[in-house]
């Protein structure tokens, strides 16, 4: 039977770390798939997963009045989704798919026993996570700008 390993071997967010804890990972990893403007997971609800997009997008959205706001839009190979590592353990956002979506998910719930168990793996998470929420909310901020930004003349 093959697993998991291999696809999770070569992905960047994985780069570096030790055959033993991606073997751990694997563990704790199963493919998924979402149609079109399915939800991967709601805001509020709990967190027990993360995303490795294999193919298609995930928007993220945020409830505002009259409906859902995009503010970011995740591509095959990103890395989505850190709630299931802070408490409370629910999602702040929303994450829909824009169309076919193949994921590989893992278990937030089964990774945090194993953070738990080994710090150093738990340290290893926060390290890569850590990198991943300041490139998304620096990316975050871009769209904003670009979104909502005030045009300033030049001073004379």
């Amino acid at each position: 039977m093959e697993t998991l390993e291999p696809i999770l071997t070569k992905h960047p967010f994985f780069e570096g770390l030790e055959k033993h804890y991606l073997e751990l990972l694997t563990g704790c990893a199963t493919n998924e798939r979402y149609d079109a403007d399915e939800y991967l997971f709601r805001e509020g609800d709990e967190a027990t997963k993360f995303f490795i997009i294999r193919h298609g997008r995930i928007a993220i959205e945020i409830a505002a009045p009259g409906g859902a706001n995009v503010i970011y839009t995740h591509d095959a190979g990103d890395v989505v989704g850190w709630s299931w590592l802070f408490e409370p353990y629910h999602w702040h956002f929303s994450g829909r798919a824009l169309e076919l979506v193949r994921v590989i998910a893992l278990d937030g719930v089964c990774l945090r026993g194993k953070c738990e168990q080994d710090h150093s793996l738990g340290y290893e998470f926060m390290k890569r996570f850590s990198h991943k929420m300041m490139h998304s909310l620096d990316s975050t901020r871009m769209q904003l700008l670009d979104l909502y930004g005030v045009r300033r003349e030049p001073a004379r």
